[in-house]
């Protein structure tokens, strides 16, 4: 890898073109950003090590709504810009499928209100950057009875599938692309259920958040605790790690509570560092 920070020229060849992360000085390529060198043809641009939340089409995200407009909520996703779910993008209470009226934009809130969470895809971008979103699949909506992990975006791994469980701790994870992850006792509604099923379903899983038992508490706190220990710790999350570090604290036997302090969090982390070596050690050298 090729790392320059601000101000350091990249050696082009002739007829390079600039591409984001640079700019052209007295015919010099500079970076303005921080990060890895990326070389397609004569396209050279700097990807940067920390960067805002961009996403892409499919990425499934989790943010806050904090603002109910018209025909439209603005949700917080930790991006540059705050991103739009338009009223037709939602699916309507028992999934009835009609054209949004003008009593549906006075019901907004009774659907979702400031402040609640929600699992939604990005659906396209506006011209201004600025992402929309939607609900239309059943697996997505409103988010209760769990806990949202909030973690650097750039250190979710990006993955075919976002809804995983963990391991055997009867815990489901949403990794969401934006860092903003969600960790519940159960997972959401598959999309091919039927509406009856899916009440059903929703029932059962607000029953058993109210029943959680103190074990099931501690599985969550330790869980949570074991993604905040990577993201400390500067590695990559996703299940398998987040499984590792959950089970070396228990092998150490550190309580959740004590988990994130810079020691423990260290020890904890070992495995996970040790998978990504051995991840970088497996991989096949490129040919001379």
């Amino acid at each position: 890898m090729e790392l320059v920070t601000p101000g350091q020229t990249i050696n082009a060849e002739a007829g390079f073109l600039r591409g984001h992360g640079t700019y052209v000085r007295d015919g010099v390529l500079i970076a303005s950003v921080a990060g890895v060198v990326q070389r397609v043809n004569k396209l050279i641009s700097v990807t940067p090590l920390k960067s805002r939340f961009g996403g892409q089409v499919g990425d499934v995200i989790v943010g806050r709504v904090t603002e109910v407009g018209q025909k439209r909520w603005h949700l917080d996703v930790a991006s540059t810009q705050a991103a739009v779910l338009m009223l037709s993008s939602v699916n309507l209470p028992g999934g009835e499928q009609r054209r949004r009226t003008y009593e549906d934009q006075l019901n907004m809130r009774s659907l979702y209100a400031e402040g609640d969470l929600i699992s939604a895809e990005i659906h396209q971008f506006f011209q201004d950057g600025a992402m929309s979103v939607h609900t239309r699949s059943r697996k997505y909506g409103k988010l209760e009875g769990g806990t949202i992990v909030e973690v650097p975006s750039y250190l979710v791994r990006k993955m075919k599938q976002h809804f995983h469980p963990l391991g055997d701790l009867d815990l489901h994870l949403i990794l969401s692309s934006n860092g903003y992850l969600w960790l519940s006792p159960r997972p959401p509604p598959e999309a091919d259920l039927a509406d009856e099923e899916e009440e059903a379903l929703a029932a059962a899983q607000a029953q058993i958040v109210i029943e959680m038992t103190a074990e099931q508490r501690v599985s969550m706190s330790r869980a949570r605790a074991a993604i905040l220990a990577l993201a400390q710790e500067f590695l990559e999350v996703y299940p398998a790690v987040i499984m590792d570090v959950y089970k070396s604290s228990l092998e150490l036997g550190i309580p959740a509570a004590a988990m994130l302090e810079s020691e423990n969090a260290y020890l904890i982390t070992e495995p996970a560092r040790k998978r990504r070596d051995a991840a970088l050690t497996s991989r096949p050298e490129d040919d001379d």
